[in-house]
């Protein structure tokens, strides 16, 4: 078993929810983290940037009303997400709206910075950096990061292209901090599954886009529930940074596919202008083939134990 910070040492159901861009939003995180795995949002989806602290008032202040209210079943903590690429011009006044609010995790996500991760620290909170690589996974933890996200072929958004074998395998073999698993992940059985490989959490997004909570349009959420993995469309063309997409949304732009150009990564920009290609342009994982109908994150989450439950018993069997 890995070395677990406090924050991520007694969690009912070994899962993070990713944060997902313009989606994730307080509803979403609170839910997740009252049905016990964790929320996380970006810190960019609070626009303009003063909602942040309104946004990290609700979550903190309705979170603690619950642990009050249910001591027996106290809520998982939550997490922000920080870009930390140069365009990010709002990263200095974020990370002193979460200081103030000691968020518990800080998820850091292209760029590794040892200040950063010191800032953090000393408000006692747990740094995750997304990696995509072991070369990525090495110089994360030597600016002092606390544990990755090891994003795999497969996931939503910004994704890498290795197996998640290979990548965990290869982590395993010098680093046995916190690591989680993103990649294709929206059953029970998969959460089991990114244990057995060595990952401590399975890292799930794209399955939370189709939930009732979440910041996304009826049509994004149903193409969800209609597709499978032959939708999704791996591109670097819409931010820079290769990621996997829906090709109906992209067909709906009046776009091919199958023959996208390629982005100049120069051009990456993760500024207030750029976010208006996502709302167009669906991120998507390719798990989505077992989501078949739009729920609470209640309920999905109560599926996630469900099946979890199920799987162990098979193996134990």
């Amino acid at each position: 078993m890995s070395r677990l910070p406090g924050a991520l040492a007694h969690l009912p159901l070994p899962i993070i929810g990713s944060p997902l861009f313009i989606i994730s939003n307080p509803k979403l995180v609170i839910e997740q983290c009252k049905a016990g795995v964790v929320g996380s949002m970006p810190a960019l989806n609070a626009r303009p940037a003063a909602q942040l602290e309104d946004w990290l008032a609700e979550i903190t202040e309705t979170l603690a009303a619950w642990n009050l209210a249910h001591p027996g079943q106290p809520a998982a903590p939550f997490a922000i997400n920080q870009i930390v690429h140069k365009s990010n011009d709002r990263l200095e006044h974020d990370l002193e709206v979460c200081a103030r609010f000691k968020v518990p995790i800080i998820i850091t996500s292209l760029g590794a910075r040892e200040d950063l991760n010191q800032a953090v620290h000393s408000w006692g909170g747990v740094t995750l950096h997304d990696i995509i690589n072991n070369k990525h996974a090495h110089k994360a933890i030597e600016k002092g990061a606390d544990g990755l996200v090891a994003v795999a072929t497969g996931a939503g958004g910004h994704a890498g292209v290795k197996s998640p074998f290979a990548l965990i395998q290869e982590i395993r073999q010098w680093f046995d901090g916190p690591v989680a698993l993103s990649g294709a992940i929206s059953t029970g059985g998969a959460v089991l599954a990114a244990q057995a490989m060595g990952a401590d959490f399975a890292y799930i997004g794209s399955a939370f886009i189709a939930t009732e909570e979440a910041r996304a349009s009826d049509g994004y959420k149903q193409a969800i529930v209609n597709g499978d993995s032959d939708d999704i469309v791996y591109s670097n063309l819409f931010t820079g940074v290769h990621g996997n997409y829906l090709a109906p949304s992209i067909r709906a732009a009046g776009m091919d596919p199958d023959n996208l150009p390629e982005s100049d990564p120069s051009k990456m920009n993760f500024g207030g202008d750029k976010s208006k290609a996502w709302k167009d342009i669906w991120g998507c994982g390719q798990g989505i083939g077992t989501i078949d109908k739009v729920q609470t994150t209640a309920a999905y989450v109560a599926q996630l134990k469900r099946e979890y439950e199920a799987a162990r018993r098979r193996l134990l069997a």
